[in-house]
């Protein structure tokens, strides 16, 4: 088993629509990382992060921009301690994914790229059929906006790739980044 050195933490970034398997592909990272002897890893979920750092935050631009801001900075902080960590968030504009990319530096974005059919198939929380409804306002995908990201260092794509291809390809990027 190969040992991580605990004094080089990372960021791995999850960006992708709602139901495109960025909390799903994060906790399969995190067992192949777990295999490799890389036991201190923390994932912080979106939809987890809402409830607790971001609680009383709405669904508007500025409210997204503070959200994802809040999350990179725990992530910078956990980088800089030493602890690989993932995020796993939609952060759904260009602009403060490059600002969390910049402020955390040992940064891999990943782009859980799946098709809006696939992510409303997934959708057991009926979201994507409330914001079809005008039942939720602001929905990623639907009625605002999400900026696919123009230079990922992975792309996985859910509707395609099976969740151990999405694994390999993101466990390959940190081999080749000496991540691992």
């Amino acid at each position: 088993m190969t040992h991580y050195s605990n004094n080089s933490g990372f960021t791995i970034w999850f960006t992708g629509l709602s139901g495109a398997g960025k909390t799903t592909l994060s906790h399969a990272v995190h067992e192949a990382l777990r295999d490799r002897g890389v036991l201190n890893v923390e994932i912080l979920d979106g939809d987890i992060v809402r409830t607790h750092l971001s609680k009383g935050l709405g669904f508007s631009k500025p409210d997204r921009d503070t959200n994802i801001r809040r999350i990179g900075w725990v992530c910078q902080l956990l980088t800089k301690h030493g602890v690989p960590n993932m995020a796993a968030a939609i952060s759904p504009y260009r602009d403060v994914r490059e600002e969390v990319r910049k402020m955390v530096g040992r940064f891999v974005e990943v782009y859980v790229k799946c098709s809006i059919s696939v992510c409303e198939s997934r959708d057991v929380k009926g979201l994507y059929k409330q914001a079809r409804t005008g039942e939720i306002l602001h929905f990623t995908g639907i009625d605002d906006p999400y900026e696919e990201p123009l230079n990922p260092e992975v792309i996985v794509e859910t509707d395609k790739e099976n969740i151990e291809q999405c694994t390999q390809k993101i466990m390959t990027k940190l081999e080749e980044w000496g991540y691992l």
